[in-house]
């Protein structure tokens, strides 16, 4: 065996990478994930070489790194689903998700989303998210005026989308006619 660290660590590591990774996917048959808690496993061999045992016990000890790191990331994916699912019921009592009716809200959407996509996001960060002219500007790395100037255009092309869809909207008629 190698006298140096590195040395060492490249033996244990031919040695036992078989069978450690055959232990991790007959655990966890996923070989993504399986190939992450290998490369964890000899991680932590690596960082702690000085402790990884001789002869055969090397394997053996990586056996138990192995099976450590599997609870930890099996813990860290429920973890993960329980935040998941607490978020998706979050979003599905959301009003902001919540199905339009099919009338005139609906028509207001269909418009809104055929806005290019620089409209759309202008128009939300106002809307949605409350962000001044200013603070967009900082947002987007451009003027206050750039800003002021391409905002007032996408308004004017929703105000012309949403007449030529035929919806009478008292906002819409005061864009239509409005001024910088």
């Amino acid at each position: 065996m190698g006298s140096d660290p590195r040395s060492r660590f490249v033996e244990i590591y031919e040695s036992a990478y078989e069978p450690i990774l055959g232990y991790v996917l007959r655990r966890y048959p996923h070989p993504e994930t399986a190939a992450d808690v290998v490369a964890e496993t000899f991680t932590i061999a690596w960082r702690r070489i000085e402790e990884v045992p001789k002869g055969d016990e090397a394997r053996l000890w990586l056996y138990g790194v192995a099976r450590r790191v599997l609870a930890n990331h099996r813990r860290g994916e429920r973890r993960h689903e329980q935040r998941t699912a607490a978020l998706r019921e979050r979003l599905a009592a959301s009003p902001a998700l919540a199905r339009p009716p099919e009338d005139e809200m609906s028509q207001m959407g269909r418009v809104f989303r055929d806005l290019p996509d620089d409209d759309r996001e202008l128009l939300s960060l106002v809307a949605w998210e409350k962000l001044d002219h200013g603070q967009i500007a900082r947002m987007l790395g451009i003027s206050r005026n750039a800003v002021r100037i391409r905002l007032y255009r996408a308004r004017k092309r929703f105000a012309r989308g949403l007449a030529k869809a035929g919806i009478d909207h008292p906002r819409a008629a005061a864009l239509e006619g409005s001024s910088l």
